[in-house]
């Protein structure tokens, strides 16, 4: 009876050793890719969250220099952010922020390089269209229209286009193009949901050009039933 189960064990152990030696190579590499993956993975978590961490700590040192108006300190970490952390969001918003502030400093150009870097870098379609909304804004403050209006003609998202119009309205106001100024109030007039205030605001410059935006609202409506 023992010689039989030896017999059987040993068996067993011959088709063990068959079936490793024809496939033993590629279950090793199967199992060495799925680790490297598994491991790579988590490696890659790690990263993200350490990016993260370290973003957000630069972006602190990035709010407290533009409280100080520290121009050479924004332009230092600033840049760091850049070099550094290009990809996070901490990096898109540090790019609006600091515009905004060169703005204020009068930075013209400083403020309009930033922009073009969180248009151009920038994965999101929401950081893109708010930069090239303010980036039309610097260029209309320094009366270069054209580009401005370049900024305003690409892809927004839906959510954006009452927004483009307004600003397309005030760029021809002030090259006193008073019909495409209308029209494009108007357009926003009609996009923007009856219950945002900003809405009030784009009535309020119609009114100033001589458009009762309540009643041309009234008379599309009609039209279009």
């Amino acid at each position: 009876m023992a010689n039989h189960l030896d017999l059987e064990e040993q068996e067993q152990l011959d088709q063990i050793k068959h079936f490793w030696k024809q496939y033993g190579n590629a279950i090793t590499w199967a199992l060495v890719v799925v680790l490297s993956a598994f491991a790579s993975w988590n490696f890659y978590q790690y990263w993200q969250r350490n990016q993260a961490v370290q973003a957000a700590a630069l972006f602190d040192e990035m709010d407290r220099a533009i409280q100080l108006s520290d121009v050479e300190r924004i332009d230092r970490v600033f840049s760091d952010m850049k070099d550094r952390f290009s990809s996070t969001t901490y990096a898109q918003q540090s790019g609006l922020l600091v515009a905004k502030q060169y703005v204020v400093l009068g930075k013209h150009e400083a403020a309009e390089n930033a922009l073009i870097w969180v248009a151009e870098k920038s994965s999101d379609p929401g950081y893109q269209a708010v930069a090239k909304l303010r980036l039309a804004a610097v260029f209309m403050d320094v009366k270069n229209f054209n580009a401005a209006l370049l900024q305003l003609d690409g892809r927004f998202p839906a959510s954006f286009e009452p927004l483009v119009a307004d600003r397309k309205g005030d760029l021809f106001a002030l090259q006193g193009n008073r019909n495409k100024a209308v029209l494009e109030y108007q357009k926003a007039y009609q996009l923007f949901n009856a219950n945002i205030d900003y809405r009030r605001l784009v009535e309020v410059k119609l009114n100033a050009l001589g458009v009762d935006a309540q009643v041309q609202a009234a008379t599309t409506i009609v039209a279009v039933k």
